[in-house]
């Protein structure tokens, strides 16, 4: 008989944000798969829990998942739990949890904290419908192509990203969405846990001064499903003359402004050749 993969939420933070099912089953499986062991270590100290660990990160070798795998099919129970709050969110241990139902394993879920989910209850904005975006592109134009179709979207946006980046991440989600409400939340259920609330290009003022530290989450208000599918030409044409300024190539400026303004490639390929013909032309006067 196949053992259970157990996956177990972790604090995020504040190490009595663990459910007593959790440490349960903590307590009881053959071994504990972890991001971290160190890590990991110090919430199973604080708690008097002493199941082995092993390390199991996002760059482990295919090996390294085939003997977990092995193990529950020789019927050990293992419980997989990442650094911090809900492994698979943003964390590694999709293909893990993937290959044990294929194999006919058990996957039991163990829920608790997650950033995620702590950022919605306190940032004040419509809790639903939700879409999470965890860590998008940090190339510009791919994150024009990521966050542009969804400028009128009818969904709060929860985003992660690290502090050093929150206000390119800021600056970025302006350009693409519109100035909306937001909230970024950082440290949360921390000592120094802090949300700061107002619109995208205020929070972007504020941080620019006030760098943030620690882990960071993004809450971004609804679009308005009411509004225009399609910006006006003369903003289209004032992004992509500013793209090519920057020095990016028609082909590059063309991708990107199908993925902000929902454009088909083919057609905003044309407008970039109009634009790049145009400036090349000489002035007849």
């Amino acid at each position: 008989m196949s053992g259970t993969l157990f996956v177990v939420a972790t604090p995020i933070g504040n190490l009595q944000d663990i459910t007593l099912r959790a440490l349960s089953t903590l307590k009881t499986v053959a071994v504990i798969a972890c991001e971290d062991t160190r890590v990991t270590r110090r919430l199973l100290q604080a708690h008097g829990i002493t199941t082995p660990t092993v390390s199991f990160h996002a760059h482990s070798s295919l090996q390294a998942q085939d003997r977990l795998l092995a193990r529950l099919t020789a019927g050990e129970d293992i419980a997989l739990v990442s650094d911090a709050g809900t492994p698979l969110v943003s964390d590694p241990g999709a293909e893990l949890v993937h290959k044990a139902v294929e194999q006919g394993s058990p996957v039991v879920p163990i829920p608790g904290a997650s950033a995620l989910l702590a950022a919605v209850m306190a940032a004040g904005l419509p809790p639903q419908p939700l879409l999470f975006l965890g860590f998008v592109p940090r190339a510009d134009a791919a994150r024009r192509e990521v966050l542009g179709p969804l400028r009128a979207a009818p969904y709060t946006l929860v985003l992660y990203e690290a502090p050093q980046r929150v206000v390119d991440l800021l600056e970025a989600l302006e350009r693409s969405l519109g100035d909306r409400p937001a909230c970024v939340a950082r440290e949360l259920t921390k000592r120094f846990e802090q949300l700061r609330r107002g619109s995208l290009s205020s929070l972007a003022s504020t941080l620019r001064v006030e760098p943030p530290q620690g882990e960071v989450v993004v809450v971004v208000g609804p679009g308005d499903p009411g509004a225009e599918a399609e910006t006006p030409e003369v903003e289209m044409r004032s992004a992509a003359r500013r793209w090519l300024a920057e020095g990016q190539t028609p082909a590059a400026v063309a991708r990107a402004l199908a993925g902000a303004y929902g454009l088909p490639k083919r057609q905003a390929y044309k407008l970039v050749l109009s634009l790049k013909d145009s400036e090349e032309r000489p002035d007849d006067g």
